[in-house]
């Protein structure tokens, strides 16, 4: 079994996955001041909840992150579970994609992650939008290039920027809108930014595919995609463990 660990700016996603099945899935919350002596005994505890033991072993593991501070720390976590060194995800890569883009090296390797396990898995061209503290869309064609994308504020930030930036809107948690024409406060906020975030998604993706001549299978994940998904137009498939088993790929392709 791979360990695949998800450094994210909120939650620290830990996952483990075998030929693509997700085995298991626990989170911690990212605290960039925690030691690896501080985040271990939690790694434990996650490990345990999910019926591993806190002790458990894996093949080996790979990391992507998004907060800098955190890697070494959660790399000598993983060193203490697996029998190889962590792999941490960076560019150079092989991840089975072409890179037609200018700046490879300032890619998000989060983005990559969900491209390479996009292709790999579901029809070409494909187009990903990760659901997080910001919205990443990736897009990949035919001839799996990885062509770019577009990167938006998410859901949850949007919220929080409403309330820090004003004097009077309360702060709401993410939840489904009655209507798109909203009749109070919170059901304007709810539509505006839940309802927006489907049309967004919807937008972006009929751009895209006008820009590459065709249609494209849209694929959505990200915790917060589940309030977005019912509400696009757009078809479109649904899976919450796409960085996951990028990241294995990652592994598999590198290891």
């Amino acid at each position: 079994m791979i360990l695949a660990i998800d450094i994210g700016n909120t939650t620290v996603g830990l996952c483990g996955l075998e030929g693509g099945r997700v085995c298991f899935e626990a989170h911690l919350d990212t605290c960039p001041q925690r030691s690896a002596a501080e985040y271990l005994p939690g790694m434990r505890g996650a490990f345990s909840g999910c019926g591993l033991g806190d002790s458990p072993r894996f093949e080996g593991a790979v990391l992507t992150s998004v907060v800098p501070a955190l890697t070494p720390v959660l790399s000598r976590c993983a060193a203490a579970f697996c029998a190889a060194p962590p792999l941490v995800a960076r560019p150079g890569l092989a991840s089975g994609l072409k890179l037609g883009i200018s700046h490879t090296g300032t890619l998000g390797m989060d983005r990559l992650a969900d491209a390479a396990a996009a292709a790999e898995y579901y029809p070409l061209p494909v187009i990903t939008v990760d659901m997080g503290t910001a919205t990443t869309f990736n897009v990949v064609d035919r001839d799996r290039v990885f062509r770019g994308g577009a990167i938006a504020p998410g859901l949850l930030t949007g919220l929080s920027a409403l309330h820090e930036k004003t004097a009077q809107l309360p702060l709401l948690e993410p939840d489904m809108p009655r209507q798109a024409i909203g009749t109070d406060t919170e059901q304007c906020i709810l539509s505006g930014t839940v309802c927006g975030a489907a049309a967004l998604i919807d937008g972006m993706a009929a751009r895209f595919e006008e820009e590459l001549g065709e249609d494209a299978r849209l694929v959505l994940t990200g915790g917060l995609s589940r309030w977005a998904a019912p509400l696009c137009r757009h078809p479109l498939v649904r899976d919450e463990h796409l960085l996951m088993k990028g990241l294995a790929l990652l592994y598999r392709l590198n290891r």
